[in-house]
């Protein structure tokens, strides 16, 4: 069975909404609506076992399409670029590189042996401006070498490593903003809540397919049984509540309704106040046009009182 050398990799990769932004900013100016995928280098700390990718920029690439192993980066462009973002902020280092993906190629292994030069274990983020499926839009590699028990030579492939969405309060605020920015007021915030209820269950849903196909692989002798893989999954079904026992399932469903109920008189409350102001501003309003046409009416009124009176010449001249 072949083993991985490298464990000295960082577990984790924290990707901040910054980098996401950027990239799809990228994707949209260079490669939107073609099959050309962008490339660019990941800015950041590496904190233990952590990978904190604060920022990014984006990179001349060019590939040929026919053949991957033909490719160009400007890494004079990178160096550029480096000393730049170096005097703005020291702390923030070259940690990798992103592509667009959705998938590995196979240049990939190559590129990450010229980011080398910046920094000793680049990460690779994959970062899918078109996700398709649910749940975050990243995947995180290292390069290690696979060693061979059989003696062959080592080879170089990517381990997978989890990769999650972190952002500084400064940043969740932008992000809150942005949102609000894009949010369809049509819909109230009850539907919105309802959306994310279900798009959370489709994710679960999914997770717990990928569960179920492992496992039946494992018992049909195609996957080998990797223990810390049961035993994470027996953490996360002992963490489960008991529903057999009937004071928790009562206990539940009184925690479940008083909640919604909660929720169905906050939604009220809210549609009752809208309502309020709606016809306040109506009677407001009335009232100022009332207001409006008085004044109008007093002031021409006024003018025409005001109006000195002319003589008549023609009859005046007539008489005479």
């Amino acid at each position: 069975m072949p083993g991985l050398e490298g464990t000295s990799n960082p577990t984790t990769v924290t990707v901040h909404p910054l980098v996401l932004l950027s990239v799809v900013d990228h994707y949209n100016r260079i490669a939107k609506n073609t099959k050309k995928r962008v490339v660019g280098v990941l800015l950041g700390q590496v904190s233990g076992d952590n990978v904190n990718v604060a920022n990014s920029f984006a990179v001349p690439f060019e590939e040929d399409e026919k053949n991957p192993s033909v490719w160009f980066l400007d890494h004079n462009y990178v160096d550029t670029m480096r000393d730049m973002f170096k005097k703005v902020n020291a702390k923030e280092r070259i940690v990798g590189w992103y592509h667009n993906g959705p998938k590995l190629r196979s240049s990939d292994l190559q590129i990450s042996e010229l980011f080398k030069r910046y920094t000793p274990n680049p990460v690779l983020v994959i970062i899918d401006v078109q996700p398709k499926d649910i749940g975050i839009p990243t995947d995180a590699y290292f390069a290690v070498e696979d060693i061979h028990d059989d003696g062959t030579a080592a080879t170089k492939t990517f381990e997978h490593v989890p990769s999650e969405i972190g952002a500084e309060e400064a940043e969740e605020i932008g992000v809150e903003h942005l949102l609000r920015d894009i949010k369809d007021n049509s819909t109230g915030t009850l539907a919105t809540r309802v959306g994310h209820q279900l798009i959370s269950l489709r994710g679960l849903a999914e997770r717990l397919a990928e569960i179920r196909a492992y496992l039946q692989q494992v018992l049909d002798d195609k996957l080998p049984v990797n223990s810390e893989i049961i035993q994470n999954l027996q953490d996360i079904f002992n963490l489960l509540p008991n529903l057999a026992i009937p004071d928790d399932a009562s206990a539940f469903t009184v925690q479940t309704n008083d909640e919604y109920a909660l929720i169905y008189v906050s939604s009220m409350a809210r549609a009752i106040i809208a309502l309020h102001d709606l016809i306040n501003n109506k009677i407001e309003n009335r009232q100022a046009e009332l207001e409006a046409d008085a004044k109008e009416t007093e002031a021409k009124t006024t003018s025409d009182s005001a109006k000195p009176s002319t003589p008549d010449v023609a009859t005046d001249a007539k008489s005479t």
